[in-house]
């Protein structure tokens, strides 16, 4: 039996706000929260939470930098890759890692730092 459930995923970054609604582009959903914390409530019926936390002294993570640790990132599973990428490179994202298009994924940053994964369906 399960000691607990996951309530939420949160990212720590300098504007919850904003970071929140970077994702509300990629993901969908409603944003809802204050400015210290932001909920992203995922559509379909997806159990998941996506939380951003303010932290002024927030520090991006690093990739790939085999001596300092990228955290953690998230898989984004799409449909059409070259579509995808388009649109979170519009929405602010940054490519690290997009060179291998044989590859079923490529690596970006959020526009708070974070690496995140483009995975084929």
């Amino acid at each position: 039996m399960a000691l607990a459930k996951l309530g939420a995923v949160v990212l720590d970054c300098p504007d919850p706000r904003a970071l929140a609604g970077f994702y509300a582009e990629v993901l969908g959903g409603t944003v809802e929260g204050d400015d210290d914390w932001i909920d992203l409530r995922l559509p379909d019926g997806q159990p998941l939470t996506l939380a951003f936390q303010a932290a002024p002294g927030h520090v991006p993570p690093k990739w790939p930098a085999p001596d300092d640790s990228q955290q953690f990132h998230l898989d984004l599973t799409v449909e059409d890759m070259d579509a995808a990428e388009k649109e979170v490179l519009a929405l602010g994202a940054k490519a690290l890692d997009t060179e291998d298009r044989k590859r079923n994924w490529r690596v970006y940053a959020d526009p708070a730092g974070h690496p995140f994964c483009l995975c084929a369906d």
